[in-house]
């Protein structure tokens, strides 16, 4: 089961064979699997011939009678061409449409290549021209629009490239905008890079870990994920409304509470940064299981959007404790 919700509102990434079914090219089962009702590839229905084999005791539709194993008045292959028949290449992913590693991690490069630019667009706008009307416009703006569009493809079940893309570049605006003014407006200088080099690091280990068959996802583990992701954003909501009501007027609101002297956003965000490690290891699982069904290459946005979601997430989550930590220094 995946816990990020592009993956499991994806009907290429579920185990339900049923769904999953459709989304593999021309709309067959998943690789390996025939269709109710039909033989498994290569095999025939039952009491009928294969597609242009010959039945018992006649030639195949369309094709005349064969004698001595070649049409009629045409020659037998050679060996030459029968053997380089034989050793020809299968088709591979690329020639049959279906999904490959190479292909989610490409367009993944590509989401992120487009977040990076909308980061850097308000990040350099706060260090060229300080914090202008512009700067506050693109980066609650790209919060607002990325929030938007994140609803839109979670539900969608065919992925579109510049939905997604259009998701990454305004996450890239709020993102820079947001990075800036802890940054600078808080001087904490140093905080983003960081915050970046902790994300990748967390990133790289997590993968590495899955790769080595280290880590993986249970249905227990699953339940807990989902229960405390549940209690997590219930918390981020009630917080964020007492600091729009200005209940709570500190910088992180309730996050800024000390607990035997641990502040409770580093607690909070240490078990946040572990729900996203988790919540990796599920999006993995996720896309070995669409690639090992041979679903069509398109989802590979998909995959894509989800990765690029949860990766976005653990670097607000390390920035936000980074910044409460060093605040207190």
């Amino acid at each position: 089961m995946a816990g990020n919700p592009a993956f499991r509102n994806s009907p290429a990434f579920t185990e339900n064979s049923q769904r999953a079914a459709q989304a593999v090219p021309g709309g067959q089962a998943p690789y390996g699997q025939a269709p109710y009702g039909q033989a498994p590839y290569g095999q025939a229905p039952y009491g009928q011939a294969g597609y242009g084999q010959q039945q018992y005791g006649g030639a195949p539709y369309g094709q005349p009678q064969q004698y001595g194993g070649a049409p009629y008045g045409q020659p037998m292959p050679s060996a030459d061409q029968l053997n380089q028949q034989f050793n020809a290449p299968s088709a591979g992913p690329l020639e049959t449409e279906r999904l490959t590693y190479d292909g989610v991690i490409t367009k993944t490069v590509m989401t992120l290549g487009v977040t990076a630019i909308g980061f850097v667009i308000t990040l350099g706008m706060l260090f060229v021209s300080g914090p202008t009307p512009l700067f506050y416009a693109l980066t609650w703006g790209g919060a607002i629009v990325g929030f938007v569009l994140a609803l839109v493809n979670i539900f969608k079940k065919e992925p579109r490239p510049a939905l997604v893309l259009s998701y990454a570049a305004a996450q890239g605006l709020f993102l820079g905008g947001f990075s800036a003014t802890v940054e600078w407006g808080m001087n904490l200088p140093g905080i983003i890079f960081q915050a970046l080099l902790a994300t990748a690091c967390v990133f790289g280990a997590t993968l590495a870990l899955y790769a080595f068959r280290i880590v993986r996802t249970s249905p227990r583990l699953n339940k807990i994920f989902f229960i405390a992701i549940i209690g997590y954003g219930l918390f981020s909501l009630v917080n964020f409304v007492l600091m729009l009501t200005g209940v709570n007027q500190d910088p992180w609101g309730l996050r800024s509470q000390e607990i035997f002297g641990i502040p409770l956003g580093v607690l909070l965000g240490g078990l946040a940064v572990l729900l996203g490690a988790y919540s990796l290891v599920m999006d993995f699982e996720g896309i070995e299981l669409g690639v090992k069904r041979g679903v069509h290459k398109k989802y590979g946005w998909s995959a894509a959007f989800g990765l690029t979601m949860t990766i976005i997430w653990l670097y607000v989550e390390i920035l936000r404790i980074l910044a409460i930590l060093r605040s207190g220094d």
